[in-house]
């Protein structure tokens, strides 16, 4: 096997065991997106194009070169030859042999090439939609927490409204009630009033006959001192 065949062979492994490791079912896309975050990725990210491609064109060379030795040594010529010289004929098989190993080789190569950069693409696309889903979960549990949040401060508000009413109830009430107290004490007190100008109204008019009653006496009292008087005169 050739240099490059080599080359080609040990990157068709590394192929294999890197996709192999992409399939282990406990490495979750999540960790392989912060795995794909290193700085290290970052500092390739923009030589990856670029790499990806230039193997790409690299093994169609040699994939369009190994179908190139295939249909060389499987044609009627090379045959002819082996079927003259039996020593020309194991050649020729083996080069035959060693130009469809190079084909199965690079074809395999450029299969697990692409495959490769697809797994890790929706390895990516997984893990963003994982983080996606997580976000509006958390965007959803937190748009139920507050619409309970809400109803409770409804239910809350409802509650407190109820008992305000109940209490605005018994405050009127209770107003009702004092109301109706201060009118019946208001009629009690000009009732009182009443009575009590009846009663001095009373009193007036007993004092306006005790003072004429009192003149009365006081004239009669006068009248009876100058008849008084007057006797003692003639009794001189």
């Amino acid at each position: 096997m050739t240099l490059q065949w080599t080359a080609v062979a040990f990157f068709l492994y590394a192929e294999i065991a890197f996709n192999l490791i992409l399939c282990i079912p406990f490495l979750s896309a999540k960790r392989w997106r912060s795995v794909f975050g290193w700085r290290l990725w970052n500092w390739l990210s923009p030589y990856w194009n670029k790499c990806f491609f230039t193997m790409i064109m690299v093994l169609i060379v040699l994939f369009l070169d190994a179908v190139r030795e295939v249909h060389k040594y499987s044609g009627p010529e090379p045959m002819q030859d082996a079927k003259v010289n039996p020593n020309v004929y194991d050649h020729v098989h083996m080069k035959l042999f060693r130009a469809q190993r190079n084909l199965y080789i690079s074809g395999f190569s450029i299969f697990l090439w692409l495959i490769m950069r697809r797994v890790v693409t929706l390895l990516n696309q997984v893990a963003v939609s994982l983080e996606s889903t997580a976000g509006l979960q958390a965007q959803m549990d937190s748009a139920v927490k507050a619409a309970r949040q809400h109803q409770e401060d409804n239910r809350r508000l409802k509650q407190a409204l109820l008992e305000g009413e109940n209490s605005m109830s018994a405050t009127k009430q209770q107003l009702k009630q004092e109301v109706e107290n201060l009118a019946g004490q208001l009629k009690a007190a000009e009732e009182a009033v009443r009575k009590s100008h009846a009663e001095a109204e009373a009193m007036r008019r007993q004092a306006k006959g005790l003072a004429q009653e009192y003149d009365r006496l006081l004239r009669e009292h006068h009248q009876l001192q100058n008849l008084q008087n007057v006797g003692d005169k003639k009794d001189q």
